[in-house]
């Protein structure tokens, strides 16, 4: 926690530092307040990088330690779904990878007989 402490105060202090700088030059207060949050960001960003890379990385560190008391997460309704799907399977018995006929596919649809002694392309041709 001291390292993110240390880096929030520090970059508190420098806006704060430039917000009574820019009141100074005569600039409204709000106006050097959105000024010093804008010039303080952008110095915190090019010069307190270790800072910053401090407290993520001790962020980090006890958001780990956190998710290990925890332990893993367990989605009952989803194991549950998983455990009928399976079931199911079981039932149907092993699947090879192909999927069963489509019963409203071409596979269930009659032969066509021979109608007037015509061939297949010879009705094709007559349909065009």
């Amino acid at each position: 926690m001291r390292p993110f402490l240390f880096y929030a105060v520090v970059r508190l202090g420098l806006w704060v530092l430039l917000w009574w700088v820019l009141t100074l030059f005569g600039l409204g207060v709000v106006l050097a307040g959105l000024l010093a949050a804008l010039i303080s960001m952008l110095v915190s960003i090019l010069f307190l990088d270790r800072l910053r890379d401090a407290a993520a990385l001790r962020w980090k560190a006890a958001d780990e330690r956190r998710a290990q008391r925890r332990g893993p997460d367990v989605d009952e309704d989803a194991e549950y779904e998983d455990s009928l799907l399976d079931d199911a399977e079981r039932e149907d018995g092993p699947t090879d990878g192909t999927e069963p006929p489509d019963p409203a596919g071409p596979e269930s649809l009659p032969e066509l007989g021979d109608g007037d002694g015509l061939s297949q392309d010879e009705l094709r041709g007559e349909d065009r």
